[in-house]
């Protein structure tokens, strides 16, 4: 079943949001370390300098998945959100290494370079932070309504840019009041580590749904619970799923009673296919008769 119309406005607008978000981002932050020259500022720029990147492409994967099967693609257009996934992970794998390598070199250097105009870093990345926040907060109501894993993964990278968002606030104020600049690397490490982890997981993912794995036990067993105990279902077999962006396709081979009309065994399969839906929305199902032998 594809994304109802509502449920692909909402989709695009959080695309839209994170665009405009990321870009407004990458102008502050570059201010920002223009003016104070700390690294923790730098990786938080890189993170949402990845992030526009990210979110530009993710919403063309949006619109893309959007669209409707045709005669070239009749399971329609959703693995595209899969693959900006496994795009949006090996992207910012590079970045965390970049920013790890950088902070670790500033660390072992023995005159680390002084970082100034902490104030007015600290301002922007306080601000910053704010309309992070404000993204996330729209992303995840999107991503819980739609099911939407371009929005999702979106959602998750700017979840990990709030850490380093925070961090670098904490860094310019420890060099500020105590002359701490050291915190600044350590800060750029731990937004590294973070950003590797939620890579990671994203890429993980998305190449699981394009190496068409199953849906998740749960909701296989959910699904076999609904046929099992359907009337007039005698049995089934060769359950087999598989995903692509948030859809689930499902196929599934029902036994029937032999001596019952054509018509009596499509009202049957038809009932339990709109129960498999209702249960779970964004699922395409097929199901085959056969009959049963005792």
């Amino acid at each position: 079943m594809a994304y109802s119309d509502q449920e692909q406005r909402m989709n695009a607008s959080a695309g839209l949001a994170s665009v405009g978000t990321a870009s407004l981002l990458v102008a502050l932050k570059a201010w920002a370390l223009w003016q104070t020259g700390a690294l923790s500022v730098g990786a938080s720029l890189a993170d949402s300098a990845v992030d526009l990147v990210i979110s530009a492409a993710g919403l063309v994967a949006i619109l893309y998945a959007a669209k409707p099967a045709d005669d070239d693609h009749a399971f329609g257009h959703s693995s595209a959100e899969d693959l900006a996934a496994l795009g949006q992970a090996l992207i910012v794998l590079g970045s965390a290494a970049a920013i790890g390598i950088a902070a670790i070199r500033r660390l072992l250097s023995p005159t680390p370079p002084e970082l100034a105009a902490q104030g007015a870093g600290i301002a922007v990345m306080i601000a910053s932070a704010l309309i992070t926040a404000a993204l996330i907060w729209w992303q995840g109501r999107v991503a819980r309504s739609t099911g939407n894993k371009v929005v999702a993964a979106d959602r998750l990278h700017y979840v990990g840019d709030l850490l380093p968002t925070l961090g670098a606030i904490l860094a310019l104020w420890l060099s500020h009041d105590f002359g701490w600049s050291d915190v600044d690397s350590i800060v750029a490490l731990i937004a590294a580590a973070i950003m590797l982890s939620g890579a990671g997981k994203i890429g993980l993912g998305a190449w699981n749904a394009l190496m068409d794995r199953a849906a998740p036990d749960d909701v296989v067993e959910g699904i076999a619970a609904i046929a099992h105990d359907w009337p007039g279902v005698r049995g089934f077999h060769d359950l087999k799923t598989r995903t692509a962006g948030a859809q689930i396709f499902v196929n599934l081979h029902i036994e029937l009673d032999g001596d019952q009309t054509l018509t009596e065994a499509h009202d049957i399969g038809a009932a339990l296919k709109r129960a498999i839906v209702e249960a779970y929305p964004q699922a395409d199902v097929i199901i085959h008769k056969d009959v049963y032998h005792g």
